[in-house]
């Protein structure tokens, strides 16, 4: 059975998903009119993979050197954990995390170069990064990583066996049984009948196949349509609990500024109240002051005008 070229394959696992269908179409119609079918059904039995599994694939197919070190990692962590070497588990575990933070950053530079990648701030890093530690906990992830041809990123949740990861390689398919040879007719009109059904026979195999392949076709369109919306809907999801965030914060925030404008709304109240007070006092000082000038001003004025008299 032949099988598309694994140069091929690798440039499809590149493509990024919004356009790898369309990559996947063409291939299929270039085998078709090369005359090779067969191939051409293989091709378009290639899944494309959501955004997070193209980056961990991207990393696989063009940084594989980084990944060997993570697979190295993972059977030092292994050991160390088989073994029960405490300090060197944590020597470890350190120096996973320092691994894989590189890789994701390393993740980001790779598809930041690839055209019609999706932007820096929309790249699913997190689930790029789950699949990197579920890789570091169990070796088929390992392999399955390698193999730049995920399809949906894991994760690892400490117990238990690890989720496997969709992953579909490129084999052919199964060849249809043989017909089985027709038995020796002892007329040649019997052996005309049976070469007859055994047409009958292929043919309505090939009927049912093409069938098969268009309702194939039609059932992995609504596939990647739903897990388009799937998409769509966790993104919305996200920025809506984002935004949600971002309005608690600032609310929060606005409840700290009102606590600090009542206590200051409160000294002022205070303040002014002690200076109603003083002013009070003051123009009771004041009323009293000008009573005494004016007591003097009139006693000067009668002494004044009984010397006069005399």
């Amino acid at each position: 059975m032949p099988e598309p070229a694994p140069d091929l394959v690798e440039e499809l696992y590149r493509t990024p998903p919004d356009r790898f269908v369309a990559a996947r179409d063409a291939a299929v119609a270039q085998a078709r009119q090369a005359g090779d079918p067969r191939t051409a059904r293989e091709i378009a039995r290639l899944r494309r993979p959501t955004v997070a599994a193209w980056l961990v694939n991207l990393l696989a197919l063009d940084r594989p050197e980084l990944v060997a070190d993570l697979v190295q990692l993972a059977d030092a962590l292994r050991t160390a954990q088989r073994e029960l070497r405490g300090p060197r588990l944590r020597e470890l575990s350190a120096q996973r995390r320092a691994v894989v933070g590189a890789l994701v950053a390393e993740v980001r530079r790779l598809a930041a170069d690839v055209e019609g990648a999706p932007s820096s701030g929309k790249l699913p890093l997190a689930e790029v990064e789950a699949t990197l530690n579920a890789a570091l906990s169990d070796v088929q992830v390992a392999e399955q990583v390698r193999s730049g041809r995920l399809l949906r990123a894991t994760h690892y949740a400490g117990f238990g066996e690890v989720p496997r990861p969709q992953l579909r390689l490129v084999t052919g398919g199964e060849e249809p049984p043989p017909a089985a040879p027709a038995r020796q007719q002892p007329t040649q009109r019997g052996a005309l009948r049976a070469e007859q059904a055994q047409r009958a026979a292929r043919a309505e195999r090939e009927r049912r196949r093409r069938a098969l392949d268009k309702e194939l076709t039609r059932a992995r369109t609504d596939q990647e349509r739903a897990e388009d919306e799937l998409a769509g809907a966790a993104a919305a999801e996200r920025d809506g609990a984002a935004a949600l965030d971002r309005l608690e914060a600032e609310l929060a925030e606005l409840e700290r500024r009102r606590a600090v404008a009542e206590q200051e709304l409160s000294r002022a109240r205070l303040a002014r109240r002690a200076a109603e007070r003083a002013a009070g006092a003051a123009r009771r000082r004041t009323g009293e002051v000008e009573a005494a000038v004016e007591a003097l001003e009139a006693e000067e004025d009668t002494g004044s005008g009984g010397g006069t008299a005399d």
